[in-house]
């Protein structure tokens, strides 16, 4: 697929994933401080998965609340991660050091008309922290990331993959993959912090790769070979993580599995405080059914 690609847009795409290829290993969480976190033991007083995969629940609940791009959860997701492999946050302020890094990928990505108000979004997380202790806070994550907020992110990669597969289909044939299905499937992984630790251009292929089996789509083989030859992507990790994002979608599809609930924001803003709110803030979606297939 890549070595036939002449088309404008074609050659756009590619530059643009060289250059995402080329910048992906900067701004990225340290692995061996998020393995500490997966060995830490759940006694209240440490940092552990188990509360890092909550966290990042509650920051997708924010997110499907304000209808954000999933680019920017998954920008909130890449700063929480690079903070706490840094730093040893307890758990009492874990859901500070969270907001936090939510409110600086929002500022980020979002447009700023869409921006919500501090106390808007506190009032919203129900957390009894004031505004001073988020803005100082976002200090402190700003300089333990390097005041780098900007980063190469899965999401990123999932789009371009995408467009390069789209690019090279002929139009009856580009529905065959839902990008919607895509990122509902990368918000899963994003809540769990295993996959932090893969690469973000890995990630995202996996997801790709798995959901094209899973569709048949077998014209598509091809493309994603290109794919993985053209991001240098050894063959044993794409098929290690693979079988890892196949397993967590199964455990998400299942009822064990606790997803994020905008139920209870919904709830939260039914009175008083909806009154006080911006009209854009009702832009509440749900995330789509991953076990369903594509019509």
């Amino acid at each position: 697929m890549i070595e036939v690609l002449t088309a404008t847009d074609s050659q756009k795409l590619l530059h643009q994933l060289n250059a995402l290829l080329e910048q992906e290993s900067k701004c990225q969480p340290k692995v061996c401080g998020l393995r500490l976190i997966e060995s830490a033991h759940d006694n209240g007083l440490r940092m552990t998965a188990r509360l890092r995969d909550f966290e990042v629940k509650d920051l997708l609940s924010l997110t499907q609340f304000f209808g954000f791009d999933t680019e920017t959860f998954s920008l909130a997701v890449n700063l929480l991660d690079r903070f706490l492999s840094k730093m040893k946050v307890q758990p009492k302020h874990l859901g500070c050091v969270g907001l936090s890094c939510f409110y600086l990928a929002v500022k980020s990505i979002e447009e700023e008309r869409n921006v919500p108000l501090a106390t808007d979004l506190i009032r919203i997380s129900q957390y009894r922290f004031t505004v001073s202790d988020l803005m100082r806070m976002e200090k402190i994550v700003l300089e333990k990331v390097c005041w780098k907020v900007k980063a190469t992110t899965a999401f990123q990669f999932l789009q371009l993959y995408y467009s390069l597969i789209q690019e090279n289909l002929p139009f009856e044939r580009r529905n065959s993959l839902n990008f919607e299905r895509l990122e509902a499937q990368l918000k899963a992984c994003h809540c769990r912090i295993i996959f932090s630790k893969a690469k973000p251009s890995v990630l995202a292929l996996s997801i790709i790769a798995l959901e094209i089996q899973a569709q048949k789509c077998v014209e598509l083989t091809e493309g994603v070979g290109c794919l993985q030859k053209h991001s240098k992507i050894n063959g044993r990790d794409l098929t290690f993580w693979q079988e890892l994002v196949s397993k967590c979608l199964t455990e998400y599809s299942s009822n064990k599995c606790s997803k994020p609930n905008v139920q209870k924001l919904k709830w939260i803003v039914s009175g008083r405080t909806a009154r006080q709110l911006k009209h854009s803030y009702y832009r509440i979606t749900h995330l789509p059914t991953i076990p369903e297939t594509v019509p």
